[in-house]
């Protein structure tokens, strides 16, 4: 498991997270919070390379604005 980063906004159904400095990114991975509960898979990274934001599309009908300041984590 390692970080993500941390969600900044909900946009057309997407939760945007904009990524730790030193995290190791794929499209595809699943994404967690840190109680384990499982959100969605990553289906974009874009920004700059340096810090760049993630697109994470829900597994389900989640109310995504909770998740807004959450750290998110892969596996």
């Amino acid at each position: 498991m390692h970080r993500v980063g941390t969600a900044e906004s909900v946009v057309q159904n997407l939760l945007i997270a904009r990524s730790s400095e030193s995290a190791q990114l794929e499209i595809g991975e699943e994404v967690i919070d840190e109680s384990l509960t499982h959100i969605g898979r990553i289906v974009d990274i874009f920004g700059p390379v340096s810090r760049p934001y993630v697109a994470i599309t829900p597994h389900s009908d989640l109310p995504l604005g909770r998740y807004l300041g959450a750290k998110l984590y892969a596996r």
